[in-house]
């Protein structure tokens, strides 16, 4: 089964794998792997000489694995469920505080039409739809709203700051 990605505001084909625990490394190009194979086989990976993305849960602190994987290509984070936002907190550290300037992928059930446009504003780069979702529809979710109604990583300018500044 193909993914469909949205990758800088464009459908592309996506470039990476996602290679499970046990498979084994191809002879070259792009992977991603989970957190806790980087963790396990860190040292081979980098020698491989693949460019190696890491899948990190929405359960892990950012702040604590990040100077394992600042130089990454890619992170991908994971959005398991509708209600369970931590990979947008993730999102916004490793775009504000951290200054991450890889890919950064949204993968997940929650990945959604209703949610890319947020998703876009807290840093995501890229996106996998699940499957069955139109993808003009999903990229025209990024221009939903002219206006955003709080901060986010975009530093787009809230409509509370608009209207303080204009002295509304």
């Amino acid at each position: 089964m193909s993914t469909t990605l949205i990758r800088n505001l464009k459908v592309e084909a996506d470039d990476y794998t996602l290679l499970a625990d046990d498979a084994a490394l191809p002879a070259s190009g792009k992977v991603i792997v989970s957190n806790a194979r980087w963790h396990a086989e860190r040292d081979a990976l980098l020698a491989s000489g693949l460019a190696i993305g890491i899948k990190i849960p929405n359960t892990v602190d950012i702040a604590t694995v990040l100077p394992e994987i600042a130089e990454r290509p890619l992170i991908a984070l994971d959005f398991p469920a509708f209600p369970d936002g931590r990979a947008y907190s993730q999102a916004r550290l490793l775009a504000e505080r951290f200054a991450y300037r890889g890919e950064l992928r949204a993968t997940g059930k929650a990945v959604v039409r209703d949610q890319i446009g947020f998703m876009a504003r807290c840093g995501f780069t890229s996106f996998e739809l699940r499957e069955g979702q139109d993808p003009a529809a999903c990229l025209a979710a990024v221009h939903d709203f002219s206006v955003p109604y709080q901060q986010a990583a975009d530093q787009a300018p809230p409509v509370f700051l608009r209207r303080r500044s204009a002295g509304a």
